[in-house]
C-alpha cells in the first residue's frame, strides 16, 4: 500500500509504503517513508540548527550545504519527527531507523507498526512535519491528533507457518533450485507446495500461474490444503515493496548475489542487493539453518547477520568457508572426488551421490547446476528429508521441459544441413546466465563442429549489462542471431535494446547479425544452418511453450541423461566405451582382439567408431578384405574426427594390399587436399602410387612433401632443389608416340 504525497515545495514525501513481513529494515512489519529534503540539504546551516533545536536534537554538526555530513544530519531529522510525532499520539516506545538514499537530498525513515492505519497516517506526518520546521513552525501535535485518530484498519497480511518452511533468493538459480527442493521433498513422501516465477503449485499442480515469487505466492503456498513442507522462491522485488511473505523460515537459502535489476526500487549497487536478499537470512528460526554459497563472499557475510547455523555450500572442498562454518558448529557440502558429500565437524565425509549421476548437472558439464543442486541437498537434509529420498530425488530430476522449464534443457533435434543438433533452451538473462549457457554449448558440441546462439535480453537490463551480454556472445558463440522478446521490452523499443547488443558483439569482433523480431523465429533460422554435432543455443523467455511445440513438431526428442552423457563424452572426442576400446588394443593377441571387437560391434550396432575399431582389430590380424568392409560402413556411418580420416587411411592401405591400388590412389589424393601439411599422408599415397607402377610420381610427391613440410637443417637450405626435382618427378610420363 503506497500513496504519493506532495505537503510543499520544500519537503517531499515521495513514497509512504506498508510493509506487510519482514523487510531490509525491520524483521516485523514496518512502513518506509522516502523522502526529498533537498530543501534541507541545501539551506544554510543557521537554519538546520535551529530545526535541530527545535526537534529536541541539541546542539549538532550541521555540515555545509550539499555534503555528506549534512545528509547525515538530515536523516536524523527525519527520524527525530517520526518519534515525535508518536509519542504525541500515545506511543512512547517505538522502532525507529533512518538511512541516507541514494542522491544526498534522499532520506528513508522506517518504523514497525501493528495498526495499520496509525501507521500509515505516522508516515504520512513526517513530510509535514519537517516541512514546517523548516519554516520555523511545528505541527507536530495537530499530526499527533490525526494519527491517535486514525482507524485501525485491516492487520498485516503476513503468514506464520505452521509446517517446515524453505525460503530461496539468490540472483541467478533460484527457481531451479526451488524446483529441485520440491522434487526431492516430493520424492521422500511429503505433501509439498511450492511458489516461483512460474506460479503456485500443489505437489506437482499448478494452481495459480504468474510470478509469485513474493508474499502472494506465500499466502498460496501455506494456504494449500493438506501440505506438510512449503517452499518459497523470493525474489528481490516483492521483498522490497510488500516484505517477505512468512514471519519466519526454518531453512533460508542464498544461491549468489550479481549485478541483476540495478537502478530500481533504491537499490544501485550489488552490496544493496546482497542487503535485500540477507532478509530472508535475518528471519531464519534459531534452530533452523542458513544455506549460504561459500564461494561468493557477499552471501557467507549473511552468516553474522542469522540467527540460525550456518550451513555452507562451496564447489571447493578446501574453501575457507568450509572450515568456518565447521568451526561455528555448523555443516558444510561440496564435491568431493567427484561425488556430492556432506562433511561435519565429526570429520568423516557423507558422500552422497556421484555429480555424473544427477541429471541436473549435465553429467557434470553446468557448473552452475552442481552449485544448485549443493543448495538444494543442503536445504532438503535441513528440512530433515530423509537422506535415502534426498539421494532417490537427486537422481530422478531430470531438467527436462516438464520438471525444469527453461532451464538448460537440451533436445537432439534435426540439423537443417543434415544429422542432429543440439538445441538448449534456457533463461540465460544475465551475463552469468550467458556464461553457463556458452559453458554447456561448449561442453556438448562435437569436435570441429559450431555453436549458435539465439541472443536476447528483457528491456529491463542497463545499457552496460546489454553491451555485456553482446561481448560475451561475441566471444564464445560461432554464429549470433538477435531473438527478441516483444512482450519483455519494458519501456525499451527493439532497435535500442538491439543497439546495445551489437556495441559488445563489436567490441568481441562481430561486424554484424541477422535480427528476428521473436525467440521462436531465431531458434528456427538457427536451426536451418546447423550441421550433424551443432549445438543451437537460445536465450528464451516469453516463447517457451511455442519453442517447445515446434521442436515437438520437427521430431526433436528431449536428451535423456544417457544422451547427455553420450554427447558429453563425444565432445570430448572420446566414445563411452572408451575404456573397453583402450583395454582392446592393449591386448597383444591378434585372435582376442578380434573376439573383443565382436562383443563390441554387438553391443553398439550402427556406431560408427565401434566399426572402426572393429575393423582395425582385422587389419592387424592381416585380414585386409573384412577390415575394408568395416571402414566403408563406419565412414558411410558418419565417422567423424579425429578418427575419420585415419580410417581412409587404414582403408587405403590395405586396398593397396588386396591390389586396390587405384582406389587407395583416389582415397588419398582426396584426403592430401584436405590435409596438404601431412607427411604421413604422404608417404601412404606414395606407397599405393608405388603399388600403381606410377614409382617417379610417388618418389616426387613424398620429395614435395618432405620439402615443404620438414625442419631439417639440410632440407631447409636445399628447399628450392628439393622442390624442382620433386615437380620434375611428378610430373606423368611422356608418351613416345
Amino acid at each position: 500500500m503506497t500513496s504519493d504525497l506532495h505537503t510543499s515545495p520544500a519537503v517531499t514525501a515521495t513514497e509512504v509504503r506498508v510493509l506487510e513481513g519482514p523487510n531490509l529494515y525491520f524483521p516485523k512489519p514496518a512502513v518506509k517513508v522516502t523522502l526529498d529534503l533537498t530543501a534541507y540539504l541545501e539551506a544554510d546551516k543557521d537554519t538546520v540548527r535551529r530545526v535541530a533545536r527545535t526537534a529536541g536534537l541539541g546542539a549538532i554538526q550541521a555540515g555545509s550545504p550539499g555534503t555528506e555530513q549534512r545528509q547525515r544530519v538530515i536523516a536524523r531529522l527525519a527520524e527525530r519527527a517520526v518519534r515525535r510525532v508518536s509519542v504525541g499520539s500515545g506511543t512512547g516506545r517505538l522502532g525507529v531507523k533512518s538511512r541516507s538514499g541514494g542522491d544526498r537530498s534522499v532520506v528513508v525513515v522506517s518504523f514497525v507498526w501493528r495498526r495499520r492505519g496509525p501507521a500509515q497516517a505516522l508516515g504520512e506526518s513526517v513530510a509535514p512535519v519537517l516541512a514546517a520546521w523548516l519554516e520555523g513552525r511545528d505541527v507536530v501535535d495537530e499530526q499527533a491528533v490525526l494519527v491517535r485518530e486514525a482507524p485501525d484498519g485491516p492487520p498485516a497480511r503476513i503468514v506464520t507457518p505452521r509446517i517446515p518452511v524453505a525460503s530461496i533468493t539468490g540472483t541467478n538459480g533460484k527457481t531451479s533450485t526451488t524446483r529441485l527442493l520440491a522434487h526431492i521433498a516430493m520424492t521422500s513422501g511429503k505433501h509439498t507446495a511450492w511458489s516461483s516465477t512460474d506460479g503456485v503449485v500443489d505437489h506437482g499442480t499448478m494452481i495459480e500461474p504468474g510470478d509469485f515469487s513474493g508474499p502472494a505466492g506465500a499466502r498460496g503456498v501455506l494456504g494449500a490444503p493438506g501440505v506438510e513442507i512449503g517452499i518459497l522462491e523470493t525474489a528481490r522485488g516483492g521483498m522490497l515493496l510488500k516484505g517477505l511473505g512468512v514471519s519466519h523460515n526454518d531453512v533460508s537459502v542464498v544461491t549468489n548475489v550479481t549485478a541483476d535489476h540495478l537502478g530500481l526500487q533504491g537499490v544501485d549497487t550489488v552490496d544493496q542487493l546482497a542487503e535485500v536478499k540477507a532478509i530472508i537470512t535475518r528471519a531464519t528460526r534459531p534452530d533452523g539453518w542458513t544455506v549460504l554459497n561459500g564461494d561468493d563472499p557477499r552471501v557467507w557475510a549473511m552468516r553474522t547477520g542469522s540467527p540460525a547455523k550456518p550451513w555452507v555450500f562451496s564447489l571447493d572442498a578446501n574453501s575457507p568457508a568450509i572450515r568456518e562454518a565447521l568451526g561455528a558448529g555448523g555443516r558444510a557440502i561440496t564435491v568431493l572426488d567427484d561425488r556430492v558429500t556432506v562433511l561435519t565437524d565429526s570429520g568423516v565425509p557423507d558422500r552422497l551421490v556421484s555429480v555424473v549421476d544427477v541429471p541436473m548437472t549435465i553429467s557434470g558439464l553446468s557448473r552452475h547446476n552442481v552449485t544448485n543442486v549443493l543448495a538444494a541437498t543442503a536445504a532438503a537434509l535441513a528440512l530433515g528429508i530423509d537422506r535415502a529420498a534426498v539421494i532417490e530425488g537427486l537422481r530422478t530430476f531430470r531438467p527436462d521441459a516438464a520438471l525444469n522449464p527453461g532451464r538448460m534443457n537440451t533436445y537432439s533435434a534435426p540439423g537443417g544441413l543434415g544429422g542432429t543438433c543440439t538445441v538448449v533452451v534456457d533463461l540465460a538473462h544475465n551475463e552469468a546466465g550467458l556464461e553457463a549457457l556458452m559453458d554447456v554449448a561448449e561442453g556438448l558440441r562435437q569436435p570441429g563442429s559450431r555453436i549458435h546462439l539465439g541472443l536476447g535480453a528483457g528491456g529491463d537490463r542497463t545499457d552496460e549489462i546489454l553491451e555485456n551480454l553482446g561481448e560475451i556472445a561475441g566471444h564464445r558463440a560461432d554464429h549470433i542471431v538477435a531473438a527478441h522478446k516483444a512482450h519483455y521490452l519494458r519501456g525499451r523499443s527493439m532497435e535500442d535494446l538491439e543497439a546495445h547488443l551489437r556495441i559488445g558483439l563489436q567490441r568481441a569482433g562481430v561486424a554484424d547479425i541477422d535480427s528476428y523480431e521473436t525467440e521462436l523465429t531465431g531458434l528456427r533460422a538457427l536451426v536451418e544452418v546447423a550441421h550433424d554435432g551443432d549445438v543451437v543455443a537460445i536465450m528464451c523467455h516469453s516463447e517457451r511453450q511455442a519453442i517447445y511445440d515446434w521442436l515437438a513438431e520437427i521430431g526433436a526428442v528431449a536428451d535423456t541423461t544417457a544422451s547427455i552423457r553420450r554427447k558429453v563424452i563425444l565432445a570430448r572426442g572420446e566414445h563411452e566405451a572408451e575404456e573397453a576400446i583402450t583395454a582392446l588394443w592393449e591386448d597383444e593377441d591378434a585372435e582376442r582382439r578380434i573376439a573383443t571387437g565382436t562383443a563390441l560391434y554387438a553391443a553398439y550396432p550402427d556406431d560408427a567408431r565401434i566399426a572402426y575399431e572393429y575393423g582395425g582389430t582385422f587389419d592387424s590380424a592381416g585380414q585386409p578384405d573384412r577390415a575394408i568392409e568395416l571402414y566403408r560402413e563406419a565412414l558411410s556411418g558418419g565417422l567423424r574426427e579425429p578418427f575419420r580420416h585415419r580410417a581412409v587411411i587404414q582403408m587405403a592401405s590395405s586396398l593397396r594390399n588386396v591390389g586396390g591400388h587405384d582406389e587407395a590412389v583416389a582415397l588419398l589424393d582426396d584426403l592430401a587436399v584436405d590435409r596438404p601439411e601431412s607427411i604421413g599422408i604422404a608417404g601412404f599415397r606414395a606407397l599405393a602410387l608405388h603399388s600403381a607402377g606410377r614409382s617417379d610420381e610417388a618418389l616426387g610427391s613424398l620429395l614435395a612433401a618432405v620439402a615443404h613440410g620438414s625442419m631439417d637443417e639440410d632440407v631447409l637450405r636445399y628447399r628450392r632443389s628439393l622442390t624442382a626435382y620433386a615437380e620434375e618427378l611428378a610430373r606423368p610420363a611422356q608418351s613416345s608416340d
